[in-house]
């Protein structure tokens, strides 16, 4: 007797037991949640280094490459982009999500720590980072200016009124 022998001697309880199951599934489906972008937090760090009177020019040359030669090196880098401009740069870091973030952290350090001896003598502060996630990325930012409050008035203002008001917004954060 094979598996398939009662099935094809009762039709109709296998078209029935076929529908059952359709049934079953379909609403099993629909009961599915959906999230169109999954909460997914990427090991990233961002690394930052700032040297007064640099060109882009010279920030990407004697700041950002050396540093990307030796983050480049890192085990379970899956994505890095780097920002050059005039007096800064920012090198970004994404891991694999296997890849324990404190981890990735005491690699950076030692990466900007072996580094140090190819980057600039009068680098006025070594490179900083810190952990980033790419999920929480503001998705607006605004900028105050007043033509009749100089910029500790206008800061003032900011601080003291806009929270209040926004506090008021569903999903604001200040």
């Amino acid at each position: 007797m094979s598996i398939s022998e009662p099935f094809i001697r009762r039709p109709v309880g296998t078209t029935l037991l076929t529908i059952g199951l359709t049934l079953a599934g379909m609403v099993a489906f629909r009961q599915l949640p959906i999230s169109a972008l999954p909460q997914v937090d990427y090991p990233t760090i961002v690394v930052s280094t700032t040297f007064p009177g640099a060109s882009a020019q010279t920030m990407a040359a004697s700041v950002t490459a050396p540093l990307e030669r030796q983050f480049g090196q890192i085990p379970s880098l899956s994505l890095m982009t780097s920002v050059s401009s005039a007096t800064s740069s920012q090198i970004t870091l994404q891991f694999t999500l296997d890849r324990s973030i404190d981890a990735a952290q005491q690699d950076v350090q030692a990466a900007i720590n072996a580094a140090s001896s190819v980057l600039p003598a009068n680098l006025p502060a070594p490179p900083t980072y810190s952990k980033s996630n790419p999920a929480d990325v503001p998705i607006l930012t605004l900028s105050i200016t007043s033509d009749t409050l100089p910029p500790p008035g206008s800061t003032t203002t900011r601080t003291a009124s806009w929270p209040r008001r926004s506090a008021r917004c569903p999903g604001w954060a200040w």
